[in-house]
């Protein structure tokens, strides 16, 4: 088929690559444009974009295409049977919605209608859900409201983190999209009831709050990894929790000091509600990833004190 791709992280390049091992004709691939990253602050290209030009296909970057007539012209002179979006970042507007013979396709990393917007996978971890997945969607101007045309179901562990469930779906969302395109199964309305969102996720999001119960926490810890990454204060300086295991139950008693949340027991057992969870690895800004033992070794945390 001739067709677009739309993608702009890595989650989507399994999905551009499945595409153009498969024989697809590609005739345009669109990401976000180029953005500053680093110390240097020097241009960096989308993960779709380098995968892209290294296939050889033509990438175009609009900035803007929601209210761009140009763009929208540009689209429909690509006379495509179809444009396959995964994660692109860009709202589309009917006219280019409207313009591929057969629509366009969505690869969403959730089991619609839950978890319908932009932070899908982050969402079912936070929310203790015991399994994710990936539906392919025919879409419409809504968020996320389009027919379903395919589901793939993946589980979600009990230490799964959001790195290691997007690892997962990726690939299964490749799986997938050829597999609509292969058989176009019929698009089934998505279901009125059990609709929930997942709104894009900040720094502020990654900020553990030791007022919670233990296992909302850890929930929190796995859902932010890698990023906005989980975090808390420990004397005004940020410290990145990377991992950490929840001990529900009282391992907090016999310590003989304040036992308020968020008060460090002995080898980073921090107390919560209901539990204490001991952080494994962790980072200050700028330094590499420590395991416990060792940064206890150069940051003194005596018991009592406190995280926030």
């Amino acid at each position: 088929m001739r067709l677009a791709f739309m993608g702009t992280p890595e989650f989507a390049v399994p999905s551009l690559r499945a595409l153009h091992a498969a024989g697809h004709q590609i005739a345009a691939v669109y990401t976000q444009p180029p953005r500053k990253a680093g110390r240097g602050q020097a241009l960096r290209v989308s993960p779709v974009q380098a995968e892209a030009e290294r296939l050889g296909l033509d990438v175009r970057t609009p900035a803007r295409v929601r209210s761009v007539a140009a763009e929208h012209a540009a689209f429909r002179e690509l006379d495509l049977d179809v444009a396959v979006v995964a994660a692109y970042g860009l709202i589309l507007p009917a006219a280019m919605l409207q313009a591929p013979r057969h629509g366009c396709l969505n690869i969403h990393a959730s089991l619609l209608p839950r978890w319908r917007g932009a932070a899908p996978i982050q969402a079912a971890i936070l929310a203790g859900d015991s399994e994710a997945g990936i539906t392919i969607m025919q879409m419409d101007p809504g968020l996320d409201t389009g027919p379903m045309l395919l589901e793939g179901r993946l589980p979600i562990g009990a230490t799964t983190t959001a790195q290691q469930l997007h690892d997962a779906l990726a690939p299964l969302g490749a799986s997938l999209v050829l597999q609509a395109l292969r058989q176009a199964p019929a698009p089934r309305p998505q279901p009125e009831t059990g609709v929930t969102y997942a709104p894009r996720l900040s720094r502020e999001d990654g900020r553990l709050d030791w007022t919670q119960p233990v296992e909302m926490l850890d929930r929190r810890i796995r859902a932010m990894t890698p990023w906005p990454g989980a975090w808390t204060l420990s004397e005004g300086q940020v410290l990145k929790v990377i991992a950490a295991t929840p001990l529900p139950g009282d391992h907090a008693s016999g310590h003989g000091h304040d036992h308020a949340p968020g008060s460090v027991l002995d080898g980073l057992l921090v107390v919560c509600r209901g539990g204490t969870l001991r952080i494994d690895r962790l980072q200050l800004p700028g330094r590499a990833v420590l395991e416990a033992a060792d940064f206890l070794r150069g940051h003194r945390m005596p018991p009592g004190w406190r995280l926030g």
